[in-house]
């Protein structure tokens, strides 16, 4: 009877949860993940951290993402303009049209106080890219991340994407690192790891649709 009752008021209001937690070094086995050459994946061990490292875009075949939660573990470089770990998702193709939330882990403890909050961005491509957010919309679309983690550890971020706004939790902390609104008006599309040419390791991936 409680189980009736559940999945009615679910039905109500019509939010339904589908969570998927993600293999990616089975994707990588499986042939499931699409990438150039230049990406050099490899499957990926350290502890708790199972998964893939890549120095380029990685997309999943047959992950679609709408709005929902993703939660992933994200290890960059503490390499001064060489490390842009994070995620696409809403593509439209896999060249330069989606919405990108990435890091930044060379400025996370900065002594420079306006790089640190440039640490996490998001951006809604190819109209919206960093600069012309930051120049037309400055401190609105990027961050510093409190506390302020180091560059060159391993990083949990929590996305939680609506329909007309994103927010970005970082290492498990109750405030979000990054509040924004979306960009573009994109609701679906395909989900990648991204990295813009960048070395970085992707571990423990779950994708939460809400429907």
């Amino acid at each position: 009877m409680k189980r009736a009752i559940f999945i009615l008021a679910a039905l109500l209001t019509n939010v339904v949860s589908f969570s998927q937690t993600i293999d990616l070094q089975k994707m990588l086995a499986g042939g499931n993940l699409m990438y150039g050459p230049s990406s050099q994946v490899k499957p990926f061990d350290e502890g708790d951290k199972n998964g893939i490292t890549c120095r380029d875009n990685v997309w999943l075949k047959d992950v679609d993402f709408s709005y929902g939660t993703i939660e992933l573990d994200i290890r960059g470089r503490n390499e001064f303009l060489k490390s842009f770990p994070g995620i696409a998702f809403y593509a439209v193709d896999t060249s330069r049209n989606y919405d990108v939330i990435y890091f930044r882990p060379f400025n996370f403890k900065h002594s420079d106080p306006v790089r640190r909050t440039w640490s996490v961005q998001y951006m809604s491509l190819p109209q919206y890219g960093y600069d012309r957010l930051r120049k037309e919309n400055t401190g609105q679309f990027e961050s510093e991340i409190i506390p302020n983690p180091k560059p060159e550890d391993w990083i949990h971020a929590r996305i939680v994407v609506a329909k007309d706004s994103i927010k970005v939790y970082v290492n498990n902390m109750d405030k979000p690192s990054l509040s924004v609104r979306t960009l573009q008006g994109r609701s679906k599309g395909m989900f990648g790891l991204w990295t813009d040419g960048t070395a970085a390791e992707f571990a423990n991936l779950t994708i939460t649709n809400d429907k």
